[in-house]
C-alpha cells in the first residue's frame, strides 16, 4: 500500500471523522435557528428545517454513513465467497490470497468513506455560505465544481478497484 499503511487507515479515518463533525457543529452554530436546507437547481432555497435537526441530520450523513460504509465492508469476512461477486472471484478469495483480499476490500473502503466525509462537509459548507445571506441561496457553480470534483475521485476509485481485481497477481 502506497500512501498509508493499512494499519493507519482505520485511526486516520476515525481522526478525520472527528475532525468532520467538530467542523459541522462549530461552523452549524453560525446557522440561522431555521435553515435553509434544500435547494432548487438555480440555488433558491426550497425547504426549512430546525438548526438542530439539520445538524443531526448532517452529522449521521457525514459520520454515519461513512462508518457504515467501513463495517460493511468489513462484514464481508463473514460473508460465504459465493456471495461475493468479484472479477476472477476463484483466484481472489483462494485461501492463499483471501485474507490480502479482504485487506484490501477494507482499505478500499476506508478510502471511499474517507471521500464520502470530505464532501458531505463540502456540502454542509455550501449550506452555511447560503445561509448567511438573505434570501438564503446556495451558490452553485462551487456546488458543481465540487460534485465534478467528488465524482472524479469516485471514478479514479472505481477505477483502482477495477484494475486490481483484473489482474491477477
Amino acid at each position: 500500500m502506497n500512501f498509508m499503511t493499512r494499519s493507519s487507515l482505520l485511526p486516520a479515518l476515525v481522526v478525520l471523522l472527528l475532525a468532520a463533525a467538530m467542523f459541522e457543529l462549530l461552523s452549524g452554530s453560525s446557522l440561522p435557528p431555521v435553515v435553509a436546507s434544500h435547494f432548487t437547481a438555480s440555488g433558491d432555497a426550497n425547504d426549512f428545517m430546525p438548526r438542530r435537526l439539520y445538524l443531526g441530520f448532517m452529522l449521521a450523513l457525514t459520520v454515519g454513513l461513512p462508518l457504515l460504509l467501513v463495517f460493511a465492508h468489513g462484514a464481508v469476512r463473514f460473508i460465504p465467497p459465493r456471495f461475493i461477486n468479484l472479477p476472477h472471484r476463484a483466484y481472489w478469495l483462494a485461501p492463499e490470497r483471501l485474507a490480502a483480499t479482504l485487506a484490501f476490500l477494507q482499505a478500499q473502503s476506508t478510502y471511499l468513506a474517507a471521500l464520502l466525509a470530505v464532501f458531505l462537509c463540502f456540502v454542509h459548507w455550501l449550506v452555511v455560505r447560503a445561509n448567511a445571506v438573505q434570501p438564503p441561496r446556495l451558490p452553485g457553480p462551487l456546488f458543481v465544481t465540487g460534485l465534478v470534483l467528488f465524482l472524479l475521485a469516485l471514478a479514479v476509485w472505481i477505477g483502482a478497484f477495477l484494475v486490481h481485481f483484473r489482474r491477477r497477481a
